[in-house]
């Protein structure tokens, strides 16, 4: 069998920047065990698959390691795929996926995800995530993930966190954050026990951090920058219980798989 690949830079205009993801549009679905192995072959931090449904598509997401619920950098590089190679009329997809329908819109070379909005609330954060941080926080909340604020954008650059330790978080991932010092907002996120040590620009970390900083910050629209060795630049819309995430895309190679 033979199977399309397309490795897509999201939230960057520029290769070599941004999350890389790679995105392969099915037939129909295969195995989950022969799915999780593409996904560990390709080694990036997300493998996007699709299979159409009528006018709209079906999408999973693989780490190397597992299967997640949500990912807005695959998703986006779905919706270039999509515009680009399976239906360059379309300006708008619809995404059905484990974490309900997704929406993605092509506006010029912007592409826009629909995203449900995950607030953080208070919790009692395990003594080993501190540790694991390696600078304290000024305060943890979460969602999906652990959700650490830091006072300035200094700090979360400058986190050099112990994987070891962090693999052994009981949330799927860390999101560290602070206010930007030429953004709205920065951050970065963490998930080694989903085989991803840090992630480059992460879409659904920003389903938490939107609603937090749309707070704090007392306004809906918002312009973050995901502070990675890659960087990534999110454009965001608080919007109640959904988000707006909206970044670029950029092509950096296309092939086939043998399966």
């Amino acid at each position: 069998m033979k199977v399309p690949l397309y490795h897509v830079d999201a939230f960057t205009s520029q290769v070599f920047k941004g999350n890389p993801a790679a995105v392969c549009p099915l037939t129909e679905w295969l195995d989950e065990r022969v799915l999780q192995a593409v996904a560990a072959e390709n080694n990036l931090s997300e493998t996007a698959f699709l299979v159409r449904k009528g006018s709209s598509f079906e999408i999973r997401w693989f780490t190397p390691t597992v299967e997640v619920d949500l990912c807005g950098h695959a998703t986006l590089a779905a919706g270039f795929v999509v515009f680009n190679y399976l239906e360059p009329a379309g300006s708008i997809v619809s995404f059905s996926s484990p974490s309900g329908p997704l929406v993605v819109r092509r506006d010029a070379d912007l592409f826009s995800l629909d995203f449900p909005s995950r607030p953080p609330a208070a919790c009692l954060a395990p003594p080993l995530l501190t540790r694991a941080l390696g600078a304290a926080p000024a305060e943890i909340l979460a969602s999906r993930d652990y959700l650490a604020i830091y006072p300035k954008e200094e700090d979360v650059r400058s986190l050099k966190p112990d994987m070891s330790l962090l693999k052994d978080i009981d949330r799927l991932g860390v999101i560290t954050t602070a206010p930007g010092s030429h953004c709205d907002f920065v951050s970065r996120f963490f998930a080694p026990g989903a085989g991803i040590p840090e992630d480059p620009a992460t879409g659904s970390s920003h389903c938490t951090l939107i609603p937090y900083w749309s707070q704090q910050l007392r306004k809906q629209k918002l312009h973050a920058l995901q502070v990675s060795a890659r960087s990534g630049e999110l454009f965001c819309e608080d919007r109640g219980d959904r988000v707006t995430i909206s970044g670029r895309a950029v092509l950096y190679s296309e092939g086939t798989l043998h399966l």
